[in-house]
């Protein structure tokens, strides 16, 4: 039995997949939706013709259920869920958190997951609420690693999974993905965020997720444990989670909730389904609305929504543009988008992971200035040779008597012509310059007239921008023209 992970396609921290669990196999990223086997609004067979290729439910569930119990033990959970994909089951500690204690312990769960079956068994973690304080987050992470070591220690050949915890501290949470790496462990999921999403702190989500990534290895397949809304999904797969689990296409069905890729609507709102899915392409929102059946096809709508999204998103990675769909997702609610600007915030770090070249770069105003592929433009810009005499023109256009003629394209600022077709100054589509790409423009000048401190540099632009490159770089020599 093993758990491996293989990265095919990279964009950002993002990753196309295959995650292998014994001789199953799960194109990541990927949802893996919760099933309640006493609730079911939408099948695990119906998923698997959806295209679901793993699903997770709860083992404390079928430990309780009257119902469950003894057929699960007999016949498997895959024969009780009719499920042939990845099964993963949570331990219990969803109850942990709601009702603050439950009635197992860490061996006995772990014993019932590997007595039905479980394709990726989960130790009993403790969920540290982002309220908690230092200490407590840091006595529950001890007893957190205490319990995947006796997992490791009581079933060394299981297919386990490596929780992190550590509350809203990173440093913890940087350790705890290290623990978890020095074990071993191939899957690990991130755990006691969903109060954080629920609260729409996604900020501090994503420096929570950052810091277990710098822990983890960057073979590890990362699970973002309870995130099930689409309109995340972009910004998470950006930071390098790989997995997803959520009962929210279910929940939302019973509140009378429409998922869309934005966001939710009211359905009693709606006069109108503007999605393609089956669903919404066979009946009106009126004749949903008074539909018997009602819940069970607002969350087949859901969950269809949901995958089309995590589909896009691959899409997105092998095409180079998941920034593009981080940006235009996280622009559907101001606080999203300060998860956005907190993910630029760590630019530095995800360039390490994101790919040299890719086909295209689209500008979408001042946050694309803060972007990976301009800040490794700025990185390199030093390395430009020069002459004594150096032109930067703004248009193109040379002039007699200077040593050097460079370009210059915001917002990645100066660039020999020899790089004209090349990515990101060739493959980029750039609106009408404002002023942050200017800006942005000359921070790559100023680092370029910074390396080369025996050269002379004269910079021809309009009079429009003169005042910005005069501000930016100070000391350059200024042709402005006027327009």
């Amino acid at each position: 039995m093993a758990i491996t992970f293989e990265v095919i396609h990279k964009d950002i921290a993002g990753r196309v997949g295959k995650l292998r669990v014994n001789d199953k196999m799960v194109r990541t990223p990927a949802l893996l939706p919760v099933v309640n086997p006493h609730l079911p609004l939408v099948t695990p067979r119906e998923m698997q013709e959806m295209g679901v290729e793993a699903l997770i439910t709860n083992a404390y569930i079928f430990r309780r259920s009257e119902k469950f119990h003894d057929q699960a033990i007999a016949d498997g959970l895959h024969s009780v869920l009719d499920f042939d994909g990845v099964i993963m089951t949570d331990s219990g500690s969803f109850q942990l958190s709601v009702y603050g204690e439950v009635e197992v312990s860490n061996q006995e769960t772990l014993e019932f997951q590997q007595a039905i079956r479980s394709d990726i068994v989960v130790p009993l973690d403790i969920p540290t609420p982002p309220d908690a304080g230092r200490e407590r987050a840091a006595r529950e992470l001890a007893t957190t690693m205490e319990r995947i070591r006796e997992a490791r220690e009581l079933f060394p050949d299981a297919n386990l999974a490596g929780p992190v915890q550590g509350g809203i501290f990173t440093d913890l949470r940087e350790e705890a993905g290290q623990a978890v790496q020095d074990l071993g462990f191939a899957f690990a999921p991130i755990g006691a965020v969903v109060p954080l999403m629920e609260s729409y702190r996604y900020k501090d989500l994503v420096q929570v997720v950052l810091a277990a990534k710098r822990g983890l290895s960057p073979a590890t397949a990362v699970h973002l444990f309870g995130a099930g809304h689409p309109s995340m999904f972009a910004l998470a797969v950006a930071m390098g989670c790989d997995l997803f689990d959520s009962a929210a296409y279910a929940l939302f069905a019973r509140e009378g909730r429409y998922i869309t890729p934005h966001g939710s609507l009211k359905l009693d709102e709606l006069a109108e389904l503007p999605c393609p899915c089956r669903v919404c392409r066979s009946m009106t929102a009126e004749e949903l609305r008074k539909s018997p059946d009602r819940e069970r096809l607002l969350a087949l709508h859901n969950l269809h929504v949901t995958l089309a999204e995590i589909a896009r998103i691959r899409q997105a990675i092998q095409d180079g543009t998941l920034w593009e769909l981080v940006d235009e997702r996280c622009r559907s609610h101001p606080l999203l988008l300060n998860g956005y600007r907190e993910l630029l915030a760590h630019a530095a770090e995800l360039e390490q992971d994101d790919p040299v070249s890719k086909r295209r770069f689209f500008y979408r105003g001042s946050e694309t200035c803060r972007r990976t592929e301009v800040l490794r433009f700025h990185e390199v810009i030093p390395r430009i040779p020069v002459g004594e005499r150096v032109l930067v023109t703004f248009d193109g256009r040379e002039t007699p008597g200077f040593d050097t003629v460079l370009n210059f394209k915001p917002p990645f600022g100066p660039y020999p012509v020899e790089l004209a077709e090349t990515f990101p100054v060739g493959q980029s589509e750039v609106p009408d310059w404002d002023d942050d790409m200017v800006r942005s423009g000359c921070a790559g000048l100023r680092a370029l007239v910074e390396a080369h401190p025996e050269s002379r540099f004269t910079v021809r632009c309009s009079d429009e921008w003169a005042r910005i490159v005069r501000e930016e770089v100070p000391g350059v020599e200024v042709l402005d023209e006027q327009v």
